[in-house]
């Protein structure tokens, strides 16, 4: 296994460019996801980010067929489908998990149709479902650096009125708060975090970059400011981390980032000063 000094080596070692390619689209897709993942646990929406990740598969299986940008084909996919999931939950009949459901499996599948008639697909959808973190390209990075600024700019720019939203959706229509207009920008913010983050994490891993780091600041703190700020530290630590000990013992970068926010959750959840071992204590007092 290599030290972190071997580590950082190889960093700076011209041979292995892709290397600190990867770690920087990591750390940012971490950071991004861990603002508005926030908002995604405070609303209960988990279910979501999954949703989402599967939307964009028909616009990445579509771009991969004509060679253009997985990213932009993504975020087109996702966008059209959250603007309808929006539109169609404003009808109260149907729940929005409803909704959902039937739309977002309804685009993973026609995203598998598409790219069946692809040669040589089923490498390929590895990628999709998996990531491929070291095939980032100079584009990727200004596309993933730019669009999660962009991101970021927009949950700062609205952050009042999407947490108002978030607590009180009933209060916020009596103040005449565009509520539908606010939960169509968090669908898609919640899109752009996903599409930029499918090339590290994957379709199958991204709701957990998205959610344990926000769940995992949650069990630390009361307050959404300090929330707000665990929550990218968090991920962008468990990106650090998971990379290196990716490089190091050779295992699936994607895959041990997920697994080692996972273990901070875990800790978190045992040892945090409202976690079980402390609430075991009490019980036992």
């Amino acid at each position: 296994m290599l030290t972190p000094w071997e580590f950082f080596t190889d960093l700076t070692n011209p041979l292995l460019v892709f290397l600190p390619k990867a770690l920087l689209v990591a750390v940012v897709c971490s950071i991004v996801a861990g603002v508005i993942g926030c908002h995604v646990v405070l609303r209960g929406m988990a279910f979501i980010g999954d949703a989402v990740a599967h939307s964009v598969f028909p616009g990445l299986a579509v771009a991969f067929l004509l060679q253009g940008s997985l990213l932009l084909g993504g975020a087109i996919a996702g966008l059209v489908t959250a603007i309808l999931v929006a539109i169609v939950s404003q009808n109260r009949r149907l729940k929005e998990d409803s909704v959902i459901g039937i739309l977002f499996a309804g685009a993973f599948a026609l995203g598998i149709v598409i790219i069946s008639r692809a040669p040589g697909y089923s490498g390929s959808l590895q990628q999709f479902l998996f990531g491929s973190i070291t095939g980032i390209t100079n584009d990727d990075i200004v596309i993933v650096c730019v669009a999660g600024a962009l991101v970021l700019l927009i949950e700062r720019a609205l952050h009042k009125e999407l947490v108002t939203v978030g607590l009180d959706r009933e209060t916020a229509r009596a103040i005449h708060m565009p509520v539908f207009g606010l939960d169509l920008v968090l669908y898609v913010l919640v899109t752009l975090t996903v599409v930029i983050s499918v090339q590290v994490i994957g379709n199958v891993l991204v709701l957990a970059l998205l959610v344990t780091p926000a769940a995992t600041a949650r069990l630390l703190t009361d307050r959404l400011d300090r929330m707000m700020v665990l929550a990218p530290i968090i991920g962008g630590l468990s990106a650090l981390v998971g990379l290196y000990l990716s490089w190091s013992i050779d295992l699936p970068a994607g895959g041990t980032i997920v697994l080692v926010a996972t273990v901070v959750f875990l800790l978190c959840w045992v040892f945090a000063p409202r976690g079980l071992l402390r609430q075991t204590r009490r019980r036992t007092a």
